[in-house]
This record gives structure tokens, sequence and C-alpha cells, in this order.
């Protein structure tokens, strides 16, 4: 994967500091744990937008936000952050393809975090 893609899905910059600083051994520990939960907080995710219950959607999205950012996921923690917002004024026609968004990408961009910290460990 190039890097400018790997730029895309990884906050680079933060993980890099992570590592400096913990060690990418112990982020791994961390992201491991974010694997364990990552199918409830999705799954939450789709059953909100399913259900239509907007109040709901922002809340768990605002959730995974903090989550998928914490273990330096950028362009997740990037979608879920358009998904918090319920009252921006596109939310309406997009909310549904943000959700599907993260429901393509949350897995394979685990994976690239977890192969990027394995090196560095």
């Amino acid at each position: 994967m190039a890097t400018v893609e790997l730029e895309t899905i990884l906050d680079l910059n933060t993980l890099e500091q992570y590592c400096s600083a913990i060690g990418a051994g112990t982020l791994l520990k961390s992201v491991v744990l974010f694997e364990q939960l990552m199918p409830e907080y999705v799954g939450n995710l789709v059953k909100a937008n399913e259900a239509a219950d907007k109040d709901t959607l922002c809340s768990e999205a605002h959730k995974f936000k903090g989550a998928a950012g914490s273990v330096g996921l950028k362009r997740i923690q990037q979608i879920a952050q358009l998904l918090q917002h319920g009252e921006e004024a596109d939310w309406e026609s997009k909310h549904a393809t943000w959700v599907a968004q993260i429901v393509e990408f949350a897995s394979a961009d685990l994976q690239q975090l977890k192969q990027f910290l394995q090196a560095k460990a």
C-alpha cells in the first residue's frame, strides 16, 4: 500500500508519537481490545440507521469516533465525525452512505493498522 493511501487510513503522526511514548507492542494491545469491541460499535450504528433513530445514531457515532481516534484509525474517525453531527445540512442525505462506508472500511482499516504496528514492534 502506498504511503499516501496509508496516510488516508491511519493517523501516522499520532501513531508515531504513541509508538515513541508507549511502544508499538503496548499500542497493539489497545488495538486488539478495539478489534474485540468494533463489531458492537458497527452493529450499533447499523441498527440505529435501520431504525431511523437519529439521536442514537449520532450518539453511537460520537462514541465510535473517539474509540477509532484513540487507536489512530483516521479515515473511520473522520467518517464517524461527520455522522455524529445530525444538525448539519447534508446529514439527512448522507448519513446512510457514511454508515455504509464505516461498514465497508472498518475491518480493512483495522488490519492495516495492525500490520503497521506489527512492523514497528
